[in-house]
């Protein structure tokens, strides 16, 4: 294993379940709900690919106010995610590939700004050797461009790498570019169906890089 690759939201950070949260509770505001079912189909994807202002208003059969809506929801967002801490093993993981001459990257939908603001936040961009996020020329997950375009920098096989996501589209899009797969699901995620992982964790921590190795590597064996 020459390089892991991490996806960004949900996996380093866990800003998907105060996303979903957030707008749970405008929906709670006009009496109905927004199904997970209906949330997860975004989970992992670029921005915009679900409206949940036009959801609402499909389920109300009348218009919100999308500007006051919109601005309330996102600054309401904002402050859960600046109250959620690295998400557990992450930074012991990231320990163990810099001892160990592993390569790091992130491959991202959202966008570089918003990523390396993090990173730079819990001063951890630097340990990264690769930064791919949502940009012009490049599909957004499911889509596999992402990890094709980290392994195409780095000149790294996509044999030699494994990927960390949370998601079920993260973990298409891995699967896609030929990359094991590894779900590492939060408290939204983990409600949902990641069963076309190649290895599904409940806590990180108990898998440090030699154990994650060592299992990639019996998979492949089995391949054979």
């Amino acid at each position: 294993m020459k390089l892991v690759i991490f996806d960004f939201d949900g996996l380093i950070l866990d800003t998907e379940t105060p996303d979903y949260e957030s707008w749970q509770e405008v929906y709670a505001e006009f009496g109905v709900e927004l199904p997970l079912s209906v949330w997860a189909d975004c989970i992992g994807a670029p921005a915009g690919l679900f409206d949940p202002v036009d959801f609402l208003e499909r389920l109300l059969e009348e218009t919100v106010d999308r500007t006051e809506i919109e601005a309330r929801r996102r600054l309401r967002f904002l402050n859960l995610v600046s109250e959620q801490p690295l998400r557990s093993g992450i930074e012991s993981l990231m320990t163990d590939c810099a001892d160990q001459g592993v390569s790091m990257a992130v491959a991202s939908s959202a966008t570089r700004d918003w990523v390396e603001g993090h990173l730079d936040r819990f001063d951890l961009r630097a340990m990264f050797d690769c930064i791919r996020c949502y940009e012009s020329g490049l599909q957004g997950k499911p889509a596999p461009d992402l990890f094709h375009a980290v392994l195409r920098d780095l000149a790294i096989a996509p044999s030699e790498a494994i990927v960390l996501e949370d998601s079920p589209n993260g973990i298409l899009a891995a699967n896609c570019a030929g990359i094991y797969s590894v779900a590492v699901p939060n408290p939204v995620t983990g409600l949902l169906n990641l069963d076309h992982a190649r290895l599904v964790i409940d806590a990180l921590e108990e898998w440090p890089l030699e154990r994650l190795r060592d299992h990639m590597n019996k998979g492949r064996l089995t391949e054979v």
